[in-house]
């Protein structure tokens, strides 16, 4: 019996890319230039077209500092074309698992954030997010919203690729101290969001909100420390990490302070994500070469 067919919009980013590698012939991506999810009736044609069994949205504006001067682009795309979408699902009889973020909460509560706290976001990129997460759920009550954090990967845009350019040539390198969050390998959270697929079309999954994230809670700092660390076992020349308040290095967009997710609710249905510094090793891998390679070529 064939599998069935999960669309996944967002061909070209990083989520996207382990969703397609991890569901192999059983996904279907969709994206720029031959897909665009903001023009009217787009996502009507897409499923008349492909016709799936669940589709799963990784289609995002995501970038945060820009989003607050392009605030028109980022509601586009993160509410409108959501929407679009979750009503497009709606009118196919299709589930639909919507990709949101950390960055819906204001970052100052002294705990981790579950899927019952009030969303506050603070920059315009969680506004926005925030803003799809209402319009999915009230054109679509049977979608699956999952927020998730500070993704990463070694096929594309992340704190990872961007720390290692930022290192290259410098002895010393500071990194804000006070934002904390889960790190989240892009390919086990893609295992998890087609796990979750598959239970939705089986019935097995309740609809609503679910955090989904890494299982280590660190700060921009100690994961850069972690990653640096790591990359001089490649053979990378050493760098510092000096640790600074957020103030110091201000930014167009506010960052919460406190990132951190409770998955609590997702671990109770079996969802486990790894450590950060067991996933950060194949990440290295394809980035960087393995370890052992980079100290034989140090050597």
């Amino acid at each position: 019996m064939k599998a069935p067919v999960i669309l996944v919009l967002g061909r070209s980013g990083l989520l996207a890319r382990a969703l397609a590698d991890r569901g192999g012939g059983d996904i279907v991506t969709a994206g720029r230039p031959d897909f665009d999810i903001t023009q009217p009736g787009a996502s009507e044609r897409l499923l008349d077209q492909l016709r799936p069994a669940a589709v799963i949205n990784a289609a995002a504006y995501t970038a945060v500092d820009r989003a607050e001067s392009e605030p028109e682009l980022a509601f586009a795309l993160n509410r409108d074309a959501a929407a679009a979408l979750a009503r497009a699902c709606a009118r196919a009889g299709l589930p639909l698992i919507h990709v949101s973020t950390d960055s819906v909460f204001d970052g100052a509560q002294d705990r981790a954030y579950r899927e019952s706290d009030t969303p506050r976001p603070i920059n315009v990129y969680g506004a926005s997010k925030r803003a799809g997460e209402c319009a999915v759920l009230d054109a679509l009550p049977s979608a699956l919203v999952v927020r998730t954090s500070w993704i990463f990967g070694a096929s594309g845009d992340s704190f990872v690729s961007r720390l290692l350019g930022w290192a290259e040539g410098r002895d010393r390198l500071t990194i804000v101290g006070d934002q904390y969050g889960r790190p989240t390998y892009a390919p086990a959270l893609a295992e998890g969001l087609l796990t979750l697929a598959r239970r939705l079309l089986d019935g097995a999954a309740s609809s609503g909100l679910m955090h989904l994230a890494g299982e280590s809670v660190l700060s921009r700092a100690e994961q850069a420390r972690i990653i640096l660390e790591a990359a001089g076992r490649r053979g990378r020349a050493a760098t510092t990490v000096i640790p600074v308040p957020s103030s110091l290095r201000p930014t167009p967009a506010r960052r919460p302070l406190n990132a951190v997710l409770d998955c609590s609710l997702a671990l109770r249905q079996g969802l486990a994500l790894g450590p950060f510094r067991n996933d950060l090793e194949p990440t290295l891998d394809g980035l960087l070469g393995s370890a052992a390679s980079g100290a034989q070529s140090g050597a």
